[in-house]
């Protein structure tokens, strides 16, 4: 069983970076992918960004690419995301997931692929 926190969520003013964590428990291998995902109020939870926890391409969601970056910290067993530009309509409720399995990157944008899910982190961005 593979436990998952977020933090570094917050209140910013658009134009702001912040930069999101999620530490797991264990149980995590190179070819475990690890994801961020966000949902809005009223709208379906959507994909960000995900790659394997041992290295490669990350894969982005045109909505973020080029703002956005995933990156590791493997000493912390961590994850981050470090978000700049930050604009109104990326006020979300974050979510990092995991899943455990080797997956191809093709599936990687799909909810149902993830094991582990956590309780989320949330980023409100103003005008």
């Amino acid at each position: 069983q593979v436990q998952l926190a977020e933090s570094g969520g917050g209140f910013v003013q658009a134009g702001d970076s912040l930069t999101l964590s999620c530490v797991h428990s264990g149980g995590i291998t190179r070819d475990s992918v690890m994801a961020w995902f966000r949902q809005a109020p009223g709208k379906e939870r959507e994909f960000v960004a995900a790659r394997t926890w041992g290295g490669g391409s990350t894969v982005y969601s045109d909505s973020v690419k080029g703002r956005f970056t995933w990156s590791r910290d493997a000493a912390k067993n961590t994850i981050n995301l470090q978000m700049n530009n930050l604009q109104p309509e990326d006020t979300c409720l974050y979510y990092c997931a995991a899943r455990s399995q080797r997956v191809i990157v093709g599936h990687w944008r799909r909810q149902d692929v993830y094991d582990y899910w956590g309780q989320g982190t949330q980023v409100s961005v103003s005008s």
